[in-house]
């Protein structure tokens, strides 16, 4: 299984939400911290387990990597939670069990989760045109090549994209993560993903042409920070405020948000990239990739713009297994839960160029709300349960949430990775098979 979401920003960089006057707020969530377990209580043979940890050690011992932080929880316990390495390169201080990380476009099904939420207030349909929400979008054209004299050829939409498309990457829309096509060439000369607030990004994004038809072709996107836009409109709230309100807050992800306070700065992981085949630690003044998190941002970036700690991604993540609710606090609905994790892409989308990689858009690898699927992780050579959902961010982070065998991994890294846009899939991959062959008690 190929983690694809890494390639978020690479080219980039309290109140309740207004319920019915009957309606109760939601609680927040006590502190919680899943309990430990040891791992042949949850199916799990240690002695093999160990493997994961030596292969993710090595990777800081080889020098790959700075620092590493790894979660495994099955059965909503903590069958192996490990801190290894370096925060900082510069300074040498040690990676911490509470390290705050960036978490780019592991972000993506966090904001997933807060339009179903708007979703099940009857706010939006998936098969609503987008253009209801953003009228900004009702007349976009389609790229369909240059002409003689370099100017674009554009042609009208077949049909508007919906809800439903820009949920799955499918709608059309650049990122301005590469540069090999026109549409993508000029979200970066625009700066989208560096508006000046999300209706900044949404009045540049309408000036644009969309790559292909709405729903033709799987092309990751900048739908989800339009789906932030989109929440901020619906809510009425900041997008960073809805989440933390609605999500955050009552899921106890105490240390999770769009920016880091001055407290928390010193618990902040540092990022590091390889620059002339040597890890070094980068800082915001020497790259635009790297965005200043210890200012408020001139948007929130629905695609890629928060940071968290594991054990926050873990509760989100539990959330998710426990089909929508986390200790007595419901943020969704199972049906909602059930529908985020099916594939949505409709089986005449052309698949991505996947460049040597499993793509999106097969019967091997589907899409839900914001989620990547393993729809038949035997076709993509990995021993994830079917079904299993996934992403990741630019920094290196990755998850995988398995609910046929109830559990999920976290894998936490600052390092980006120019050489492969798509992400550290070698470790992404490598850790998947030292989790599952150390499974060898499933029925447990």
């Amino acid at each position: 299984m190929r983690n694809l979401g890494f390639l978020a920003v690479c080219g980039a960089m309290v109140l309740a939400l207004a319920t019915p006057a009957d309606a109760k707020p939601k609680a927040a969530a006590p502190a919680m911290v899943l309990a430990p377990a040891a791992p042949d209580a949850e199916g799990f043979d240690a002695a093999r387990l160990a493997r994961l940890t030596v292969a993710m050690h090595g990777q800081v011992d080889d020098g790959r990597l700075a620092g590493i932080q790894t979660m495994l929880v099955r059965h909503g316990r903590v069958v192996n939670f490990d801190t290894y390495g370096k925060a900082s390169l510069v300074s040498g201080a040690p990676l911490k069990p509470d390290a705050i990380f960036r978490l780019y476009s592991q972000t993506k099904p966090t904001i997933g989760v807060a339009m179903m939420i708007l979703f099940e207030q009857g706010k939006w349909r998936l098969e609503d045109p987008v253009s209801k929400y953003v009228p900004e979008f009702a007349n976009l054209k389609v790229f369909t090549g240059l002409d003689s004299d370099g100017k674009p050829i554009l042609e009208d939409m077949k049909h508007a994209p919906t809800m439903r498309e820009l949920m799955t990457h499918t709608a059309g829309f650049g990122y301005g993560l590469m540069n090999d096509n026109y549409v993508d060439q000029q979200f970066q000369a625009q700066h989208v993903l560096a508006s000046n607030g999300l209706q900044d990004m949404i009045a540049k994004i309408a000036a644009i042409p969309l790559r292909y038809q709405p729903g033709t072709r799987w092309s990751y996107s900048a739908s989800v920070d339009i789906q932030g836009y989109i929440i901020e409109k619906l809510s009425g709230m900041r997008l960073a405020d809805f989440m933390k309100a609605n999500i955050y807050d009552p899921l106890g992800m105490k240390d999770t948000g769009f920016t880091v306070p001055a407290d928390k700065v010193s618990r902040l992981a540092a990022a590091n990239a390889v620059v002339n085949g040597k890890l070094i630690e980068i800082t915001p003044a020497m790259t635009p990739l790297l965005q200043d998190f210890t200012k408020v941002p001139a948007m929130d970036s629905g695609g890629g713009g928060s940071l968290g700690t594991a054990a926050d991604y873990a509760r989100f993540c539990q959330m998710i297994l426990n089909h929508g609710e986390l200790n007595g606090v419901r943020i969704l609905s199972p049906a909602s839960v059930t529908l985020i994790e099916s594939d949505q892409v409709e089986p005449t989308v052309e698949p991505y160029d996947a460049k040597g990689r499993a793509p999106i858009g097969t019967d091997a690898l589907g899409f839900g709300l914001d989620f990547a699927i393993a729809k038949d992780p035997a076709k993509l050579g990995s021993l994830v349960g079917k079904g299993s959902i996934f992403w990741g961010g630019a920094a290196g982070t990755w998850f995988w949430i398995d609910p046929t065998n109830d559990m999920f991994f976290l894998g936490m890294i600052q390092k980006f990775d120019r050489d492969d846009l798509m992400g550290n899939d070698n470790l992404s991959t490598l850790s998947q098979t030292l989790v599952y062959q150390a499974l060898t008690n499933p029925s447990r």
